[in-house]
């Protein structure tokens, strides 16, 4: 699994988002994708970016690219 590192996006920082990741099968972000964010207020978000991070679970899977949005 290879990982894309981008920005938010004007809608994430508007919601409070602080970390977002998407297993995707391509490079860019698409609706069958598997999105997951943290917001500003998590109570466990820096566990939660961790875990996140550590997409090597997904490795056999069809998604090929995890990306992250900060």
């Amino acid at each position: 699994m290879r990982k894309i590192y981008k920005k938010l996006t004007d809608e994430q920082r508007q919601r409070k988002v602080i970390f977002s990741s998407c297993l995707s099968v391509s490079t860019i972000e698409q609706s069958d994708g598997i999105r997951h964010e943290v917001l500003n207020d998590d109570s466990d978000g820096n566990e939660t970016i961790q875990r996140l991070l550590n997409d090597s679970f997904f490795n056999k899977s069809p998604f090929k690219f995890n990306i992250i949005r900060q």
